[in-house]
């Protein structure tokens, strides 16, 4: 293939893509590419890849589960973040009756001096 007719082939793709970061869909290549892995990537990228063959754009319904996975993913990942900050501790009434009966005898012994 021609350089210039490579490089036009790019821009042209890369005219019709609307969405500043598309969505593609691998394909499988003689290199060891695995087909059906779907990325969002910048314009420029997604031109290159469809153009040598390497990506398709992704279809509607593709674009949609990619995006619910991904939802799924953030609201998992904010779950954890949560949960590794939320420290609850279990302690037993004697525990508590020794703690608070220390913290008042604490505040007991700051008002007499």
């Amino acid at each position: 293939m021609d350089i210039r007719q490579y490089f036009k082939k790019i821009r042209d793709i890369e005219a019709s893509i609307k969405e500043p970061y598309p969505l593609i869909v691998s394909a499988d290549t003689e290199d060891g590419g695995k087909a059906g892995t779907i990325v969002e990537v910048s314009k420029e990228e997604a031109a290159k890849a469809i153009a040598e063959g390497r990506a398709v754009a992704a279809s509607e319904q593709q674009k949609k589960d990619y995006f619910e996975q991904e939802a799924r993913r953030r609201q998992s990942a904010e779950k954890a973040e949560l949960s590794r900050r939320l420290q609850i501790a279990i302690i037993s009434d004697a525990e508590f009756r020794h703690a608070t009966t220390k913290a008042e005898n604490q505040e007991l012994t700051k008002g007499e001096r």
